[in-house]
């Protein structure tokens, strides 16, 4: 918990919820253990959504469905969202529940490894959303800038792991050093990066918002 845990329950408190499904689909994934954005996040992303009305989206990280199917429901235009899953036993539930929602139309999952994956999608992206292995994030930077559309956004999930990222990585678990190394550079990376301009906000487990700029908009 990076921020006050009775502020962050009175905040979720005053969230007025999402579709019936979704609450199910939110229930049933803390249930089995599987991650998915917390409430925070989620009430943030569709503020996001009505504010920048993406026509395409891609996610790096579909897990069971969950967040893809949020932006389809809470984006107030219609879009094209591209999603990216490695884990095999959660893809048929993932594609399952875009069945269920009748959402199977519009969201197309690709299954395999992002870095394979990345490379092969040509055509850009209004808005990117990061959910997936957070020392993975790094490695993806190159190709999500390229398929980032010039004034569009990309999010970043879970970069602040837990406040863990503020401390020493001689202060971290052995087991998480290497993780905690590769979100501070891809911190550090999205902050002094010349295309970008973001802000690192304490919401969930910490959320990025980059803003792909011009290149000469930063020329004097």
């Amino acid at each position: 918990m990076i921020v006050d845990e009775r502020l962050v329950t009175y905040i979720n408190s005053l969230d007025s919820g999402n579709l019936a499904y979704l609450e199910q689909m939110e229930r049933e994934a803390l249930e089995n253990y599987v991650p998915i954005i917390r409430k925070e996040t989620q009430q943030f992303l569709k503020l996001l959504l009505a504010m920048k009305q993406p026509k395409r989206i891609l996610e790096v990280g579909t897990a069971v469905g969950f967040s893809a199917l949020l932006m389809a429901e809470y984006n107030p235009v219609p879009c094209e969202i591209v999603t990216i899953e490695n884990y095999e036993k959660r893809i048929p539930i993932a594609k399952a529940n875009f069945v269920k929602a009748k959402r199977e139309e519009q969201i197309t999952l690709l299954e395999g490894d992002a870095m394979e994956i990345l490379p092969t999608i040509e055509e850009p992206f209004d808005f990117i959303f990061m959910d997936a292995a957070k020392g993975q994030y790094i490695h993806f930077f190159p190709e999500v800038m390229r398929l980032l559309k010039t004034h569009g956004t990309l999010v970043s999930d879970n970069v602040l792991q837990d406040g863990d990222i503020i401390e020493s990585r001689f202060a971290v678990i052995r087991r998480n050093r290497t993780i905690h190394k590769r979100m501070r550079e891809y911190l550090y990376t999205l902050t002094h990066h010349k295309e970008l301009v973001t802000t690192v906000l304490p919401i969930g487990d910490g959320l990025t918002v980059s803003s792909k700029i011009a290149e000469n908009n930063t020329e004097k």
